[in-house]
């Protein structure tokens, strides 16, 4: 019986053969040739888009005569972590400038010349946005060439400025610095995109289309998100989801704990800056002393409302330097939750894991405490640029020793 819950519960899967008429399905899976060539591509065989590179069209970026656009994610940048949040309908996505010697638009496939165009023209009129072609994500996952259905995308979001929609971020290579674009799209509340649009689109009647969705109508005629939300309903992570699953992410924080393994409590001057790196508008945040921390290795506040009216929320911080075979207790845990304050929430930062019984009890509970885990450390630092052990071993220079 589990095993057919199980089977039950997994995305129907579309046949490589019968691609080229298939509705796109959120979260549904569709499936590669089995040729062993690049004709295997399954978004090829969905869409007219070329079954190569992150950005895929039908038209010509140079041109302005786009008609639609997939993007292609394959999670396998860590230097580049594009990513989903469920919760918000936000997706954040890397343009194609990943090297240094390149201008920030001139790049191969021209995706980062798309991203300029297409942004630029959201936050024009309607009929500028009626220019803008659907975006379609698509995810690779396992085993094959397997490909599946993320979602319809509007550039932008109802909750973000125009700069933090699309911005030029710098990076290094080899000591050389560059730009790429980090560009943030809405995934439409849209269940289905009907091939009988897809069809509509490519023949160039995107918005006139009678099978064009009241999602993407909204957002064309008003600039008016309405995001596919999905409150996550898994809060315990399993300890795998807690730490990096690639080789770098794993020699970055091993750097970490070898940085402060003769220091321990140097590393709580290190888990306050990646409190701020996450939590940017947190204002005071002192380390406190070892001998009279109290089970709380830094207290500070967290600012919320508009800058003319602020007010404060105090929290608590605690930090372990843990190896990845020594997880964080019932017991660690526990420590904090005793000296959490009327109307204050907790921080809880390690280089390790949260073990089941610690994380279900906080959860189960309702305590306030943010879960920061070994994974979560690697992908701030990523989000930020340091992204490899030269400019993490600067960063960890640079922290100011209490």
């Amino acid at each position: 019986m589990e095993a057919l819950n199980s089977a039950m519960t997994q995305p129907q899967a579309i046949a490589f053969s019968d691609l080229g008429q298939a509705d796109l399905v959120v979260d549904r899976i569709y499936e590669g040739g089995t040729a062993g060539t690049f004709a295997d591509d399954p978004l090829a065989a969905l869409l007219p888009v070329g079954n190569q590179g992150g950005f895929r069209y039908k038209g010509s970026p140079r041109q302005g005569s786009v008609k639609i656009a997939a993007l292609y994610s394959t999670a396998a940048e860590p230097d580049w972590p594009d990513a989903l949040d469920p919760q918000t309908g936000i997706f954040t996505y890397y343009g194609d400038n990943r090297s240094a010697g390149r201008d920030l638009h001139d790049t191969q496939r021209d995706g980062n010349l798309l991203l300029r165009d297409v942004f630029s023209l959201t936050h024009g009129s309607d009929r500028d946005r009626a220019t803008v072609p659907p975006f379609l994500l698509f995810e690779k996952v396992s085993p094959g060439r397997r490909i599946v259905f993320r979602g319809l995308l509007a550039p932008g979001a109802a909750t973000l400025t125009e700069d933090d929609e699309l911005a030029a971020i710098w990076r290094s290579s080899n000591g050389s610095r560059f730009q790429n674009y980090r560009a943030r799209f809405t995934v439409l509340d849209v269940a289905t995109v009907s091939r009988a649009w897809l069809n509509d689109i490519l023949a160039g009647n995107t918005n006139d289309s009678p099978h064009c969705p009241p999602a993407w109508t909204a957002w064309v005629q008003g600039r008016s998100y309405r995001p596919l939300l999905a409150p996550s309903t898994t809060v315990i992570r399993k300890k795998a989801e807690q730490l990096p699953a690639d080789a770098d992410g794993r020699a970055i924080l091993q750097h970490i704990r070898e940085f402060y393994r003769k220091n321990a409590h140097g590393f709580e001057a290190c888990a306050v800056q990646l409190w701020r790196l996450l939590a940017p508008r947190t204002t005071r945040c002192d380390v406190t002393r070892p001998s009279r921390d109290g089970g709380r290795d830094a207290i500070g506040e967290y600012t919320l409302g508009p800058r003319s009216d602020p007010i404060t929320i105090d929290f608590a911080l605690e930090a372990k330097c843990y190896s990845d075979t020594t997880s964080v207790g019932v017991r660690d845990v526990s420590r904090l939750i005793a000296r959490l304050r009327h109307r204050q929430f907790g921080v809880f930062i390690t280089t390790s894991y949260f073990d089941r019984q610690a994380y279900t009890e906080i959860r189960e509970d309702g305590h306030p405490i943010v879960l920061i885990s070994g994974r979560d450390i690697v992908d701030v630092l990523r989000d930020h640029g340091y992204s490899d052990l030269q400019a993490v071993r600067a960063w960890l220079t640079g922290i100011p020793t209490t």
